[in-house]
């Protein structure tokens, strides 16, 4: 993790008052709090025994006006976000803004029901997620090492459409440039992937899906407000 991007993540950290891993040593962490500081971020420290770091309570997000219910539905799709799941590096991190943000019953109601939900992680690596989501961030070309559902496994290079989650599992939807056609490829049946510099065609999820089991798969209800409307296509001429 680079500095800039370490020291935006410890304020976020000391917001929720949690520990994370930052991929440095505990001396590299001061030093970038001490620049904090020298920044003007309101971080505090308390010597001694029981001491350490803080922030200053009021370097929050505005309180977030969430009923109970709403807040419970937050936890929910948030564990859903496990550690196999695509952006849940990002996830993790949403979590933490929200969770600072929220106050009073709804605040409570989360808490409550999160302590209340376990799951089972499955064993996707975290390099392949990582380099999937870079080549659908950045619309490159992927190349993977793929088992099918027989345990054949083969080379793959693809260009990456969207995401699909179904029964608990997520699927890349890709052009694979093999086989000429869309593909699904499982991400805990990749068992490894590389992202490239080459630029990928533009391809619409809808149409890679059409005639496989997926077909009628639909975006979720809860991203609509996040998508931008859809541009009407111009009818041909005549």
């Amino acid at each position: 993790m680079n500095r800039t991007a370490r020291l935006y993540a410890l304020v976020e950290e000391l917001r929720a008052a949690s520990a994370a891993q930052f991929e440095v040593n505990t001396r590299t962490v001061q030093r970038d709090l001490q620049a904090l500081m020298e920044a003007g971020v309101p971080v505090r420290t308390t010597p001694g025994r029981g001491g350490g770091w803080s922030i200053d309570p009021e370097m929050t997000l505005p309180p977030t006006r969430f009923t109970a219910a709403e807040a419970s539905a937050l936890a929910v799709a948030l564990a859903a976000a496990d550690a196999s799941a695509p952006y849940a590096g990002a996830a993790r991190t949403a979590a933490q803004k929200i969770a600072a943000s929220m106050t009073g019953p709804a605040s409570v109601a989360a808490q409550e029901l999160a302590a209340r939900i376990v799951t089972l992680p499955s064993p996707t690596d975290s390099t392949v997620r990582a380099a999937v989501e870079q080549a659908l961030t950045t619309n490159t070309v992927l190349r993977l090492s793929y088992i099918d559902a027989a345990g054949r496994e083969s080379d793959r290079a693809v260009e990456p459409a969207g995401l699909l989650t179904a029964d608990g599992r997520w699927y890349l939807i890709a052009w694979c440039r093999a086989r000429q056609a869309g593909r699904g490829f499982r991400l805990d049946r990749i068992t490894a992937a590389a992202p490239t510099d080459e630029q990928a065609q533009p391809h619409d999820l809808t149409e890679l899906l059409l005639g496989s089991a997926a077909a009628g798969a639909v975006q979720p209800t809860a991203l609509a407000s996040l998508t931008p409307p859809t541009k009407k296509r111009k009818a041909p001429p005549r």
